[in-house]
């Protein structure tokens, strides 16, 4: 089917389309042909890497992007696009995790990605709907008021314009929020095509469908691609899950997939971006679209490899038409994130024996300012210029209540290895699958994953995690192949679609 049924009146979801690649123009950059030397690799094209990009560029240095698809189309083109440093209920635990002054760090290193985006706007002259608007973080429990509150204390005393307030623009009733002015919305996808622009505008490469499979490090360090080695002074690696891991980032960072709808309705608010926590958690924003603007529903987020389905988005759509007049909804997508222990992005030097290679990840959902942030000190790094907030990222920094965290989500981990193969590993005797579904079955010693299209052809692929060995799920709602254990996903083919995984799923030889 091209479309979910709606749960209640029968009509269709549209198939899977982010509107922000859907209201901009493919690129066309050429891949890498054979070797190049450069002074910087950037192993990434999304907002870490395009924005890392632009400000080596302009400080004059010679570099080359390298992207595995076209760039802005994956988690970067997905993402609702809040230019927000109020990132729900953080800056109460940050204070009492990591303590006031990195707390304050994070929030001055947000604040100020906002204003670069807004300078870099202006400018560039960059036509990508950029606006000023508060951002809301509401609840409508009672019982949750005095978290609002907490959090607003927190972030006044590290300098956020925050106040407490129990009305908002919404078209329903709230319980209380914490407002923060001055933040700001955007189409993400234009304003990095331009990013991208000037950079290549001033004679430097973007690669385009070149897969970066190793990374390795030396007096100079060399990216090895499927199409030739990128030789460079420094590495800066932004591929969402760091392609390299040396810092054992797998055992650090925690994927979720999360949903979104883009919704027309006759009573989209005219300001603000909303997010609720707790579960469900619920994130709304407009996006000005012309003559009728939209409405972005988001949430139904969960770990990779579990409970995904058609039904997260029927719970979606419930949602937003039991809160808005809704008249269409012409978009829907998913998008993945990874989140870290304490809740910071991982942003520096990969090790303290590493100075040229630098990674940035774990961005936990906010990556249009955690991403311009990590991408300005990537630059900075690679320039060896002042960092202000290197120690606040330090992708080897420790804490007691993070290792508490990390040992949880391995354990879970540990689980889902040891359960997925158990299940992978019975007979199985059963029919192949029917048309649109899916199935793990075993054959001789190996687990395959069977996916029967909708015009009946069967795709046999390994069902084994090309990264760490895991056995895979079928995503019906996104017909793919997640993993559970570190949030690699696959197409019906075995194609990569997310990492930390490299290689593809091996197809499997299979009748039936």
């Amino acid at each position: 089917m091209d479309g979910d049924e709606h749960p209640r009146d029968g009509t269709a979801l549209p198939p899977p389309a982010s509107v922000w690649i859907d209201t901009t123009p493919e690129t066309s950059y050429e891949p890498l042909s054979g070797d190049r030397e450069v002074d910087v690799a950037v192993v990434g094209g999304g907002i870490t890497g395009l924005t890392a990009a632009a400000e080596l560029t302009d400080a004059g240095e010679d570099v080359a992007v390298i992207e595995s698809d076209r760039i802005v189309r994956g988690v970067t083109g997905r993402t609702t696009a809040k230019v927000t440093a109020q990132h729900g209920l953080i800056y109460d635990h940050l204070r009492s995790t990591v303590g006031d002054e990195l707390a304050r760090g994070y929030a001055e290193a947000n604040q100020r990605a906002i204003e670069h985006i807004a300078e870099t706007v202006e400018r560039r002259d960059v036509d990508c709907d950029f606006g000023r608007t508060p951002a809301y973080t509401y609840t409508d429990s009672p019982d949750e008021r005095g978290k609002i509150a907490a959090e607003v204390e927190a972030a006044k005393a590290l300098g956020l314009p925050a106040r407490f307030v129990e009305d908002t623009p919404l078209p329903f009733d709230v319980e209380a929020a914490i407002r923060v002015d001055d933040q700001a919305r955007f189409h993400p996808r234009e304003y990095l095509l331009a990013l991208a622009e000037s950079v290549a505008g001033a004679g430097n490469h973007v690669f385009e469908r070149t897969k970066a499979r190793e990374i390795e490090g030396g007096r100079r360090n060399r990216v090895v691609t499927d199409r030739g080695t990128v030789t460079a002074e420094t590495v800066v690696v932004a591929t969402h899950f760091p392609i390299l891991d040396r810092r054992l980032f797998f055992a650090r960072l925690y994927p979720e997939r999360s949903y979104v709808l883009a919704v027309r309705a006759s009573d989209v608010p005219t300001e603000g971006l909303y997010y609720r926590p707790g579960e469900p958690m619920r994130s709304l924003r407009t996006h000005v679209a012309g003559e009728e603007d939209l409405v972005l529903v988001g949430g139904e987020g969960h770990k990779t490899g579990h409970g995904h389905g058609p039904e997260r988005y029927e719970r979606l759509e419930r949602y937003a038409r039991e809160r808005f007049d809704v008249e269409e909804i012409p978009y829907r997508w998913s998008t993945q994130d990874y989140s870290t222990p304490d809740r910071i992005p991982f942003v520096g030097r990969v090790g303290p024996t590493t100075d040229g290679i630098l990674v940035g990840t774990g961005f936990g959902g906010w990556g249009m300012t955690n991403g311009t942030a990590a991408g300005r000190l990537l630059a900075d790094l690679a320039l060896g210029r002042s960092a202000p907030y290197r120690r606040v990222y330090d992708p080897t920094r420790f804490s007691v209540a993070a290792l508490r965290t990390a040992l949880g989500e391995n354990a879970h981990v540990a689980k889902e290895f040891v359960g997925g193969w158990a299940e992978g590993m019975r007979d199985d005797d059963a029919t192949t699958p029917a048309p649109g579904e899916a199935r793990v079955v075993r054959r001789g010693r190996r687990p395959v994953g069977l996916y029967r299209d909708e015009g009946g052809d069967l795709h046999a692929v390994s069902a084994v995690c090309t990264h760490m060995d895991c056995i895979v799920n079928w995503n019906d709602a996104e017909k793919s192949w997640d993993c559970p254990c570190h949030g690699s996903r696959f197409d019906p083919d075995g194609a990569v679609l997310d990492g930390p995984a490299v290689e593809d799923l091996p197809t499997r030889p299979f009748d039936g």
